[in-house]
């Protein structure tokens, strides 16, 4: 009886030392840097880094562009409030035409030179708004 158990027990210390040797050497595969949870964890770290890199690169690109959008929009606004300004002053222009003045002498047409065509003009009805002749009302 003695016997069998020491069998039994020598089987069971070897069972146990084949599975340790094979724990230990996936522990070792695991935390390996290469190719295991380490080499994992420092592939992260890596792409951490270089994400940090360009989101700061893309806030300086944005504030950039934000301060030049707002130089533009400022720009803009000085620019609504001058033509503003000349509307207004086109109201407290006369409606009626001045005096044509008389036409000076013609200069002589050179010779043997093309002439351009005259740009035909825009009925007034294709005119924008503020260009085309005010209705003149009778009283």
């Amino acid at each position: 009886m003695s016997g069998i158990a020491d069998i039994l027990m020598i089987a069971a210390t070897l069972a146990a030392a084949v599975y340790c040797h094979v724990l230990a050497r996936r522990l070792r595969a695991f935390t390996n840097l290469e190719s295991g949870v380490g080499g994992a964890v420092a592939t992260l770290a890596r792409q951490v880094d270089d994400l940090q890199r360009a989101l700061s690169a893309a806030r300086v690109a944005g504030d950039q562009s934000a301060q030049r959008l707002d130089a533009a929009n400022r720009k803009a606004e000085e620019s609504a409030r001058r033509i503003e300004l000349l509307l207004a002053a086109m109201h407290d222009l006369p409606d009626t035409p001045r005096a044509a003045k008389p036409a000076a002498k013609a200069p002589a047409k050179p010779r043997n030179r093309k002439v351009a065509t005259p740009v035909p003009a825009l009925p007034p009805a294709e005119l924008p708004t503020f260009l085309r002749p005010k209705p003149e009302v009778s009283v």
